[in-house]
């Protein structure tokens, strides 16, 4: 099976790249992880894509034009024959230039269940506005922040006398979960861009739900009456 090579743009820690390190392990996963670059030189998802024998690179954005920083990115990407990028925690905005190198190729995965609460601190703002559920989603990217049409969701409850770090927590372990999934799909072909939306197979899960015991459960479709 011919594999896509595929990079990992973050900032911080790297859990969800470590979901994606070890998805990509498997010689039966559609997409081999080509190279990791971060903006942060003490970003620990460095270390972890070299401890897997990953690639890694440290390109500084300060003191830098957006413009020259995503050339350096871009030339890096191309040097490892990337044609697939996954964002995992980067926390810098993507200029249309370098949507353009990778149309439709481009992957975010956003703490909460878009379109609500767009921006940062997606479980903070869940916890104010009183939801009953939350979650995570993985979207393509598009020039507007968290805008892009979206391909997985992670829905997980939030539970009575929740704090924003036992919200956060529960979310990113769907996190986990559906990254590795929804890129799959993606670089398998099998997630079709139809304007605004995602079409996946039938008998492909449209979403997770996780009641907090970290298995989850795959809903296929997407109306009310695929609800758990």
């Amino acid at each position: 099976m011919s594999r896509v090579p595929f990079g990992v743009l973050i900032s911080g820690s790297g859990t969800n790249l470590q979901a994606l390190i070890d998805a990509a392990a498997s010689p039966d996963y559609p997409g081999r992880l080509a190279v990791v670059v971060s903006n942060r030189r003490d970003a620990l998802g460095l270390e972890r894509a070299r401890s897997a024998g990953i690639p890694a690179r440290w390109i500084p954005h300060r003191k830098k034009a957006r413009e020259d920083f995503e050339r350096e990115v871009l030339d890096v990407l191309d040097e490892h024959d990337v044609e697939w990028v996954a964002l995992a925690g980067f926390m810098r905005m993507l200029t249309p230039t370098f949507l353009d190198a990778f149309p439709g190729r481009l992957l975010n995965i956003h703490p909460s269940l878009l379109p609500a609460f767009p921006g940062l601190n997606g479980p903070r703002q869940a916890l104010e506005r009183g939801v009953r559920i939350a979650g995570a989603t993985v979207h393509f990217v598009i020039p507007e922040m968290d805008a892009g049409p979206i391909l997985l969701q992670g829905a997980v409850p939030v539970l009575d006398g929740d704090t924003e770090a036992d919200l956060k927590e529960r979310i990113l372990s769907v996190e986990h979960r559906i990254y590795p999934r929804a890129l799959a799909l993606a670089l398998s072909g099998q997630a079709q861009l139809e304007g605004q939306r995602v079409r996946l197979p039938d008998d492909q899960p449209g979403w997770l739900w996780d009641a907090g015991g970290g298995g989850g459960r795959p809903v296929r479709g997407g109306g009310p009456e695929s609800r758990p």
